[in-house]
């Protein structure tokens, strides 16, 4: 065993390191359902920045080091524990932060975010900053909600995809130690339904 050990110890080790730099400082994503469409599509390997927000010990949750905080319109990763799965989403509202919605357009902190729509797809402006969303008109319970406000340590999250998403609107807010990391950019995406066929047009988008 000690020579099995010896004769394969820098491949251990690479091993070893890869694993600790995907637990703390990169990962990457699977999505395997549409609810966050038109922004991100089913198949699509999502690059998610671990150090984004704090810095871990590996294989670990003990915070070695703060490095920033979450903002309005963060696409984020987090291991839900109401939902018992990891999920992407946006974060909408920050701590402190009223939200509520009506017919699908958001209301915060007392004011209606701005849209521009063009048939099912939807540009929205949260904190000025546009994003594709889209919803269709039909009537859903999801489609609006009265003022929350968002406790100190957590966030409210919604998919893009409004009508199709189960989000804050169903399990609630999302506790901060859960956040795992930010969604920066689609490595690569493949079309599920095509045979896994490379979406070569995907590629190193850029998420917003």
């Amino acid at each position: 065993m000690k020579g099995l050990v010896k004769d394969n110890l820098g491949f251990l080790i690479f091993i070893f390191l890869l694993f600790a730099c995907r637990s703390s400082i990169a990962d990457w994503y699977h999505v395997p359902s549409g609810s966050m469409l038109p922004t991100i599509v089913e198949g699509d390997r999502i690059f998610v920045d671990k150090m984004a927000y704090r810095l871990d010990i590996p294989f670990t949750d003990i915070e070695i080091i703060k490095t920033g905080e979450p903002q309005r319109g963060d696409i984020v990763t987090f291991e839900s524990e109401v939902a018992d799965i990891r999920l992407i989403k946006r974060i909408i509202g920050i701590p402190g932060d009223k939200v509520a919605m009506h017919g699908n357009r958001l209301l915060l902190n007392g004011k209606q975010v701005a849209y521009q729509r063009d048939g099912d797809r939807v540009t929205e402006l949260l904190d000025d900053t546009p994003h594709a969303i889209q919803w269709t008109d039909n009537a859903s319970p999801l489609d609006t909600f009265a003022y929350v406000t968002v406790p100190q340590e957590h966030y409210l999250v919604l998919g893009d995809n409004r009508n199709n998403s189960t989000d804050s609107r169903v399990y609630g807010f999302v506790p901060k130690s859960e956040l795992s990391g930010r969604a920066t950019h689609v490595i690569a995406s493949f079309d599920l339904d095509n045979y896994y066929k490379p979406r070569s047009n995907r590629w190193l988008q850029t998420l917003m």
